[in-house]
């Protein structure tokens, strides 16, 4: 069954406020900026060594450039560099002279690379791990809330055929000979792309989200104002970069100093050996990125963990918005505090007289298999507790009938199954026992087509 949500309002900034207020984050050593300086120092001492290439030249204006304001944005950016150090880690992207081992000296920075290469896959792991635990965990959580029927197995079809989808799209690029930049672009448009598609189709009842919409619910209008806000510059999201932001600005800093540092020395290999002191400040600057990443990584997900998705009404200043019935949440793959509350429409039932010794019968055309036929009904009781018959069967084209859901008596009932064939059904209500009786029946129906990801124009971010 699922969770209620019932006299539950978003959660606001003021509310993570408070919240946030309770985790303040342990400050990072002083030694970040400390050897982030040093290092960018002698980058740009070997950058007056020798022109730079195109390769560098971007490198040197990411790293002029501020950190991305968001946090997610910050982790991906944070796992790239981690790729991008780990590739010149490798033995076959190292000088060659250094992959020969010439001298006793080239044995011992083989040694200390060797060392950052497994402190480093090490954080990688750490960060992919906590970024799809922290996807599940939304999503699980979102679904806890949904009803437990044919709606949350079309919203759990449609996130796994689109990351199948999404997962293909890196497959091919990667397989096309695209960089590790290109293949974290890549991501990051994903990325946006789940969020600006979701919202897009919810905000217009597009996609899947049409037929769910139209067989059950309704989208109340200052909801839907909440969540196109929540990620703005000023929204409830950004109370969270306030607290956590600029500890993880300040460790994007220093990965992309140490990979510009790597960069430049290795291009630079043979013309100006790299120091023994050199490397040594280059095993502590990575020994205190992971640290410091590891450690942060760690606080992060306890603040994931534990924050509220939903509020009570009166707690957050908003008794007015106890009218909505919440009745399930839509929410893909995105940041804990993006939900949405949607109410139970009861717009499309329809009502119905059966006579005594009567039916009542509807019937539904699927044209694909893999379509949900979806009821939800009740009697609409007088002083005499009722009930009615109801069954479904399927009508192939040559008119042969199967008995799909065996005949029971009902007071009320919702149901759903997922059609293995196309063609006709018939949900049947059956007041045929009945002498006296007639019974007012409150009902709704629909045939729901399967998913299916249409494309969709994403514009730059």
């Amino acid at each position: 069954m699922a969770s209620s949500a019932e006299g539950l309002v978003p959660i606001t900034r003021v509310f993570l406020a408070r919240y946030y207020d309770t985790c303040p984050l342990p400050p990072l050593s002083e030694d970040v900026s400390r050897l982030t300086a040093e290092l960018r120092e002698l980058s740009d001492g070997l950058a007056r060594e020798s022109p730079l290439t195109s390769g560098e030249e971007l490198l040197v204006h990411e790293v002029d450039r501020q950190p991305a304001h968001k946090i997610d944005e910050n982790l991906w950016k944070n796992r790239e560099n981690m790729e991008e150090i780990l590739f010149l880690l490798e033995e076959c992207h190292r000088p060659r002279s250094l992959q020969e081992k010439a001298i006793p000296e080239h044995v011992d920075i083989a040694a200390a690379l060797g060392e950052l290469e497994v402190k480093l896959r090490s954080s990688l792991k750490t960060l992919e791990a906590f970024q799809q635990n922290n996807a599940d965990n939304v999503f699980n959580t979102v679904m806890t809330y949904m009803p437990q029927d044919f709606r949350g197995s079309l919203i759990r079809q449609q996130r796994e055929r689109s990351e199948r989808n999404r997962q293909a799209e890196v497959d091919a690029l990667i397989n096309s000979g695209g960089s590790i930049h290109d293949r974290y672009a890549l991501l990051w448009q994903q990325q946006m792309e789940r969020w600006r598609r979701q919202l897009a189709q919810l905000g217009s009842a597009s996609g899947v989200y049409k037929t769910l919409v139209k067989y059950l619910v309704g989208v109340p209008q200052v909801l839907l104002d909440f969540i196109r806000q929540i990620n703005d510059d000023q929204g409830p999201m950004e109370e969270q970069r306030q607290r956590y932001g600029p500890s993880l600005y300040s460790l994007t800093k220093m990965v992309l100093n140490i990979r510009l540092f790597l960069l430049l020395t290795w291009g630079r290999f043979e013309e100006k050996k790299i120091q023994m002191d050199q490397i040594s400040l280059l095993q502590h600057a990575v020994d205190l990125y992971t640290h410091e990443f590891e450690k942060f990584i760690k606080f992060i997900s306890k603040v994931y963990a534990n924050s509220p998705f939903f509020i009570r009404a009166e707690d957050a200043g908003a008794t007015e918005s106890r009218h909505f019935l919440p009745h399930f949440i839509s929410c893909l793959h995105f940041p804990p505090s993006l939900n949405v509350f949607l109410k139970k429409s009861y717009d499309d039932y329809k009502e119905t007289i059966i006579p005594p010794g009567k039916t009542h019968e509807i019937t539904l055309t699927v044209e694909s298999i893999n379509s949900y036929i979806a009821w939800d009904f009740s009697l609409i009781q007088g002083t005499l507790s009722q009930d009615i018959g109801f069954h479904v069967e399927y009508v192939n084209p040559s008119g042969d009938v199967t008995l799909i859901l065996p005949y029971r008596r009902y007071v009320s009932d919702q149901g759903n199954f997922c059609t293995i064939l196309a063609g006709s059904y018939k949900l049947k209500w059956d007041n045929s026992y009945s002498t006296f009786s007639k019974k007012s029946l409150r009902y709704k129906v629909d045939a729901v087509p399967p998913v299916v990801d249409a494309p969709q124009p994403i514009d730059e971010p």
